[in-house]
């Protein structure tokens, strides 16, 4: 039977925190990494990160906190990262500990910008681990609500789903419930795609564009991420399920969505610098956008959303020119 071992977080910022909650409350004990040293010691002091969540308290006997990736990647068999995905590269740069041997959970929501991979492939083909070592976790999940105890629905995919089903039992509370798939690389592209969606909610929320059309632009994107998975991993999947439709609607819509947030503001005329010094967290949709649209570009599937957000965000086209061109009535599948 599969053992998950030690556990190690390899990131610092709200969905980490979120993650290392959830851990607690069935594990005695974790290791975090984080990269800001100074960060690391004001934890160690108030029980608290002092950047994200800092409502959410931690007993700090049960938690090891450190600078050094290569001490927790060293004492775990198990590593959780939680970091964005333009930091992912540069950050297992200074590993020195060979990861083949690891089990890897990827709760990161993105690609990795430059290589165009999602991060399980990123991680099988640069570092040599095995499928069925590698995991994902996904799933309508924001940090904030996790914070608050409110219920929560993750799921784990993993090729060897006995992986999936012992760690998934370590997620699994009074507030989280969870399941399992072996649809990795679904799971993965539709958590980028979700957020270029929500991208393009807040856009149009921006625009003052009301609930009418903005429930259409989320049904034509529930399409518009089924057409390419299906192009991308032909293999039978509910694409209703919440693993999918239900992350998309819920970075959609919510207040705490970080994408929905950032296309407001260049809804509302903000430049794309503008935004991300205002915001300064990081919108996954922005490099997103930029990825899939590499990705796709070869594919040729038929994805006017994508193409509008990049169009806005990357060609520095008006967002009503290209919000209206998806508000005229047409057969988008």
């Amino acid at each position: 039977m599969f053992d998950c071992g030690k556990i190690a977080i390899i990131g610092g910022g709200s969905w980490a925190t979120a993650i290392a909650k959830i851990l607690l409350e069935s594990v005695p004990h974790i290791h975090w990494y984080m990269r800001n040293a100074e960060r690391v010691e004001q934890f160690r002091h108030t029980g608290y990160n002092p950047a994200y969540l800092s409502q959410v308290h931690f007993d700090m006997s049960r938690v090891t906190l450190t600078d050094d990736i290569n001490e927790v990647a060293d004492a775990c068999q198990t590593l959780i990262l939680v970091l964005p995905s333009p930091f992912l590269k540069g950050t297992l740069e200074h590993l020195h500990v060979k990861l083949r041997s690891k089990f890897l959970v990827t709760a990161i929501k993105g690609i990795v910008p430059g290589e165009n991979l999602i991060c399980t492939d990123y991680l099988g083909l640069m570092y040599g681990v095995p499928q069925e070592q590698l995991a994902v976790i996904g799933g309508p999940s924001h940090a904030e609500e996790v914070a608050m105890n409110h219920l929560t629905y993750l799921t784990v995919g993993c090729a060897d789903l006995a992986r999936a089903r012992e760690f998934a039992s370590l997620l699994q509370n009074d507030y989280v419930r969870t399941k399992v798939s072996q649809d990795v690389t679904g799971i993965e592209y539709a958590s980028v795609l979700k957020n270029v969606y929500a991208l393009a909610s807040g856009i149009c929320n921006g625009m003052n564009y009301g609930d009418n059309f903005q429930a259409v632009l989320m049904s034509n994107a529930i399409q518009e991420m089924q057409r390419f998975l299906n192009a991308a991993c032909p293999i039978p999947r509910n694409v209703c399920d919440s693993v999918y439709t239900g992350d998309l609607l819920v970075t959609g819509y919510s207040q705490f969505s970080r994408n929905r947030m950032f296309g407001t503001m260049i809804g509302r005329g903000y430049s794309v610098q503008s935004a991300q010094a205002e915001m300064r967290m990081i919108a996954e949709g922005y490099f997103g956008a930029k990825c899939m649209q590499e990705i796709n570009r070869p594919m040729r599937v038929n994805m006017p959303i994508l193409d509008a957000v990049y169009n806005i965000l990357y060609r520095r086209v008006s967002p009503s020119i290209e919000i209206g061109l998806l508000s005229e009535p047409c057969d988008w599948p």
